[in-house]
C-alpha cells in the first residue's frame, strides 16, 4: 500500500511544539489555546511502528469530534475547532494538516488514564486466567473470553512516557493522585461516558468492548474530556454481528495488528518491525469502515 502521502512527522514553522507523543504532536498556538496534530502514526504494546497507517490521523480526529459534540451534555471537552483556514500556517502546512487537526482548550492533564471494561479481553483476560480478577477487581468464576461483564468496570492506570509502559492502579491510588472529590468524580464520569457510548455504539451495530479517557482541568477547576474519545486507538471495537462468546471477535481497530505482531518473534520493545502492505492496507480499511459504521450507518 502507498504510505508516500502518510504523515509520520509533524513540524510547523513558527509554532512551538510543546509534546510529541506515540500519535500526536502539540503545538502552543496562545496562552489559552493548542493545535493537536493527529499523525498516521501508530503503536502496539506502547511502541511506535515504523510503518504508518494513511489516512488514520484523519479517521481518529472525525471520530473524536463526533463524539466531543455527542457527549457535551455529559461533560464539557477541550475542543474548539477544526478550522485551521484562520491559523499560522503556510498554504503547504494546511494542505498537509487538513482534517487532522484539533483546535482546542489549554488545561492541565491529570496523571490518570480513565480505562473502563465492558468486555473481558486483552490484558484483563490475562489477569483473569492468572488470578480471577481484573485490575484486582474480583469477577465471578467461569467466565469466557469475550464475555460481557455484569456491570462496567473502571480500571484505571497511570500515564506512561513515551516509550514506557502505563501502570495499572486501583482507585484507591488515583485517590492519592487526585483527591477523593475529583477522583470520584473522573470514575464516574468516564463510567457515563462509556455507557453512553456503548449503547449509542450498539444502534450502529458495534461493540465498544472497552476504552480510555483523558481528563484535565481548567483554571477554576473545571473537569473536561480531553484528548481523543472513543476512537479505535481508545477503544475495542468489535463488528456485533461477528461477536461470539470464547474467540476473539474480529476488530474494528489496531487489535489487527496487535494480533499479527503476536506471531512474530518480537520482544515488544523499540524499535518496532516494519508491517507488510496488507497488514497496513486491511487496517487502514478496518479504520475506515469503524468511522463510516459509526458516524453514517
Amino acid at each position: 500500500m502507498n504510505v508516500e502521502n502518510s504523515l509520520f512527522e509533524t513540524q510547523i514553522n513558527g509554532l512551538k511544539q510543546i509534546s510529541a507523543g506515540k500519535v500526536r504532536n502539540i503545538f502552543e498556538l496562545d496562552d489559552q489555546r493548542l493545535l493537536i496534530v493527529t499523525s498516521d502514526r501508530i503503536s502496539a504494546f506502547d511502541v511506535v511502528l515504523p510503518t504508518p497507517v494513511p489516512e488514520k490521523g484523519s479517521v481518529l480526529t472525525s471520530v473524536s469530534c463526533f463524539w466531543f459534540e455527542k457527549t457535551r451534555s455529559i461533560i464539557k471537552n477541550h475542543l474548539i475547532s477544526t478550522d485551521i483556514s484562520v491559523l499560522p500556517l503556510s498554504d503547504d502546512e494546511k494542505t498537509q494538516l487538513e482534517g487532522r487537526c484539533m483546535v482546542v482548550k489549554k488545561l492541565k492533564p491529570l496523571p490518570v488514564e480513565a480505562i473502563v471494561r465492558g468486555y473481558i479481553v486483552g490484558s484483563g483476560w490475562k489477569d483473569y486466567q492468572k488470578s480471577g480478577r481484573v485490575c484486582g477487581i474480583e469477577l465471578p468464576s467461569g467466565l469466557s473470553l469475550a464475555d460481557k461483564l455484569e456491570a462496567p468496570l473502571y480500571t484505571p492506570s497511570t500515564k506512561a512516557d513515551m516509550g514506557d509502559h502505563d501502570e495499572n492502579i486501583d482507585f484507591e491510588k488515583t485517590i492519592d493522585l487526585l483527591g477523593e472529590d475529583l477522583a470520584t468524580q473522573v470514575k464516574n464520569v468516564s463510567l457515563e461516558l462509556y455507557c453512553y457510548a456503548r449503547d449509542f455504539a450498539a444502534k450502529k451495530g458495534i461493540i465498544i468492548a472497552d476504552t480510555k479517557f483523558e481528563f484535565g482541568l481548567d483554571d477554576a477547576n473545571q473537569l473536561y474530556l480531553i484528548d481523543e474519545a472513543l476512537t479505535p486507538d481508545s477503544s475495542r471495537f468489535w463488528p456485533m454481528d461477528q461477536y461470539q462468546p470464547g474467540v476473539s471477535p474480529p476488530s474494528f481497530d489496531k487489535q489487527y495488528i496487535r494480533d499479527y505482531l503476536e506471531t512474530l518473534d518480537w520482544n515488544k520493545q523499540a524499535p518496532g518491525p516494519e508491517l507488510p502492505d496488507d497488514i497496513i492496507e486491511n487496517t487502514c480499511n478496518k479504520y475506515k469502515e469503524a468511522e463510516s459504521q459509526l458516524i453514517n450507518g
